[in-house]
């Protein structure tokens, strides 16, 4: 996947109040690592269930061939913008009439582009939810529980497979699955 991220997920105290409820700290000391593992519940939970769970402005580049291309990144809400990019690494913006978007019902985003062998960076919005009360609660409850463990877990001896079974348990309904 070649994408990057261009405006991430706003975490809001709210989740951080969620964690330090269930690990039980009412100091404000770990509050940065706290924030830091609940960061990296949410890059696990994308990979574990194929989709982005708060959304967030993203940016992926494609090589501009004919036919329908699609984008990697999962449930994508709309695309905004895309643009040529130059051997030289200039931008330019690409006339909306050259190309055509479509949106599954599943979150799948797909762009027609002209044949220009050049590439392309398409920006879009995805994400699951648009904030973190919006979130199924299952996942936000994985999320909770993935960062708590992984807190708990920072002074043992080896790295466990992520996630634990407990919140495999929570996720999978949320998994796509798809053959290779």
């Amino acid at each position: 996947m070649n994408r990057v991220i261009l405006t991430p997920a706003v975490l809001p105290g709210t989740a951080l109040a969620e964690l330090k409820q269930w690990l039980g700290i009412t100091t404000t000391g770990d509050d940065t690592p706290l924030l830091s593992l609940l960061n990296m519940a949410l890059e696990v939970c994308e990979g574990f269930t194929g989709q982005m769970p708060l959304e967030a402005e993203c940016e992926e580049i494609l090589t501009a061939r004919a036919g329908w291309r699609t984008l990697s990144t999962r449930p994508v809400q709309a695309i905004s913008d895309v643009e040529i990019i130059a051997a030289d690494g200039s931008r330019s913006a690409l006339d909306a009439a050259a190309y055509e978007v479509d949106l599954d019902a599943d979150g799948t985003g797909h762009i027609r582009l002209p044949d220009t062998g050049a590439r392309v960076a398409v920006r879009f919005t995805a994400g699951l939810a648009a904030d973190w009360a919006d979130l199924p609660e299952s996942l936000r409850h994985g999320l909770i529980r993935l960062a708590a463990h992984q807190h708990r877990e920072r002074e043992s001896e080896g790295a466990a497979p992520l996630p634990p079974a407990s919140v495999a348990a929570l996720w999978r309904p949320w998994r796509r699955m798809h053959l290779a």
